[in-house]
Order: C-alpha cells, then sequence, then structure tokens
C-alpha cells in the first residue's frame, strides 16, 4: 500500500484520468472529492463487498430443470 500525505485542496493523481482531492478534514473523518470517468464505476469498500457477495451468491444459486422448461414453452 502506498500511502501519501496531502492537505486540504491537494490532490493525487492514479493514471490519467482519476484525480482524488482532499476536500475537508474534520476530526477523524476526511472528505475527498474524486474525478474519474463515468465508465469507471467508484464504489465505498463495504458496498463493494456486498456486491460481490450477492454477485457471487446469485451465480452459485441453481435452478429446477423443469422451471427453466416452463419458463421457455
Amino acid at each position: 500500500m502506498l500511502a501519501l500525505s496531502r492537505k486540504i485542496n491537494e490532490s493525487i493523481m492514479i493514471g490519467n484520468e482519476i484525480e482524488i482531492t482532499i476536500l475537508e478534514v474534520k476530526g477523524d473523518q476526511v472528505k475527498i472529492g474524486i474525478n474519474a470517468p463515468k465508465s469507471i464505476p467508484i464504489y465505498r469498500k463495504e458496498l463493494y463487498l456486498q456486491i460481490q457477495e450477492s454477485n457471487k451468491e446469485a451465480a452459485e444459486t441453481t435452478v429446477d430443470d423443469e422451471v427453466l422448461k416452463k419458463l421457455f414453452r
């Protein structure tokens, strides 16, 4: 992990297209702004992990062959 120090209104660039700016620091919270192309999804990590788990569960779900046959009649 790369750890960088930044002050308010200072930025970090990731590649050529993603800019992360420190907007505000209050106590133990830091507000950041992210400027990235709309094609790049951005999630809070806890939400990202929930999405991954839901996708994994959906991929493991089995469907009864008879139910599929009824759907395609």
